[in-house]
């Protein structure tokens, strides 16, 4: 099978991470006879540089004609530290998400038994954690009229949802939890905003089309709470933009590392797949960027191409790293040797490409030989 990929590196460390994700892609490739057709674009920092727009009309036409579009990073401390610029990189990514309505964005939160450690929660409270956080993307405070009084002094932001918008992400959610452990959880706020007084009244009866789905509803200030008492409880989050923004980066503790998160921003007609970790441009050049999230995305995206065989190929390697700690340095202890990006990537794809063979030589995989014997 032949695909077209829309590659947007973005800016920091996310050349870096995309390229480990590529050579998974190509490992995949060659193992199962595909051929993955990349058309890189730019988006962010990087292409207000070069065009001085944030979102050129040329990646919206590369990502519109693509089968999937893989997505690295995005932001710039120059950006960052001057709040008073009005084109921003950001920017970029928000009229992505507008541009090929990409309404539904899916986080997976996965306690791996290897980085249990690594979380600030105790194991037996996170332990066993499978969590998908479903948030609507494209409505919301986000996308609602903003103003700012002629003196700087006042500003305010509109929050603004339809029936439709709810809807749609809604049903997405309920499908997904009735192949996974049958729970849906509301996250709203509908002792205070008018929107999430529709959001409640909406989901609540749309579950009724789902009767073999439980539907559970939590104030965010309790949720918040919750996913850090007890995770495990939770399957399926449900919520809305902002809401889901927050809950979702509270949720990072859980999986011991914000470099092992992937998601994907899903639409009728297009979809994106990211890692959630943003653009870290300190560690940017540095080859010690965790490359994990990218991956995962990858395996994310061929999930979402119908790919199964071959994202579950990446999800075993990407474990076998973990089992064996050839990870980067924020996965490891003071002390411990930790891998550069770039070889965590060979690892990944070399693993795909030799899947049979279970026999590995921890000296030859630091020395960088050949990582399977």
């Amino acid at each position: 099978m032949k695909y077209t990929i829309a590659v947007i590196p973005g800016d920091g460390i996310g050349p870096e991470v995309t390229t480990q994700a590529k050579k998974a892609l190509e490992a995949v490739a060659e193992v199962y006879d595909h051929i993955f057709l990349y058309k890189e674009a730019q988006m962010g920092a990087c292409a207000i540089d070069a065009t001085g727009d944030p979102l050129p009309k040329e990646t919206i036409e590369i990502c519109r004609n693509a089968d999937a579009i893989l997505f690295g990073a995005i932001g710039d401390a120059k950006y960052d530290n001057d709040p008073t610029l009005r084109i921003r990189p950001e920017q970029g990514l928000l009229n992505l998400r507008k541009e090929l309505d990409l309404f539904c964005n899916v986080r997976p939160i996965k306690a791996y038994p290897k980085l249990l450690k690594n979380s600030p929660l105790k194991k037996e409270i996170i332990s066993g954690t499978d969590i998908a956080i479903f948030r609507e993307l494209t409505g919301g405070i986000y996308f609602g009229r903003k103003e700012i009084s002629k003196d700087g002094k006042q500003a305010y932001d509109a929050c603004a949802y339809s029936e439709d918008e709810i809807t749609r992400v809604t049903h997405l959610a309920f499908e997904a939890a009735q192949i996974r452990k049958k729970k849906v959880t509301l996250v709203d706020k509908a002792n205070v905003l008018e929107t999430s007084r529709l959001w409640r009244k909406t989901v609540v009866e749309i579950a009724k089309q789902y009767k073999d789905v439980e539907l559970e509803v939590l104030l965010i200030d309790n949720a918040a709470m919750q996913i850090v008492l007890n995770p495990k409880q939770f399957d399926v989050i449900l919520t809305e933009n902002l809401l889901g923004d927050v809950m979702s980066d509270v949720a990072c503790a859980i999986g011991g590392s914000i470099g092992v998160l992937a998601s994907s921003s899903i639409g009728e007609k297009n979809a994106m797949f990211e890692p959630i970790h943003g653009s870290y441009h300190q560690a940017k050049g540095k080859d010690i960027a965790n490359p994990l999230a990218s991956i995962l995305s990858a395996a994310m995206m061929l999930e979402h191409l119908g790919l199964l065989d071959e994202a579950d190929a990446i999800h075993r390697a990407v474990e076998k790293s973990l089992d064996l700690g050839l990870t980067t340095k924020d996965l490891k202890g003071v002390g411990q040797y930790s891998a550069s990006t770039s070889k965590v990537g060979d690892f990944i794809a070399d693993y795909i490409q030799n899947q049979e063979d279970s026999s590995m030589n921890f000296k030859n995989i630091y020395m960088g030989q050949s990582t399977i014997i």
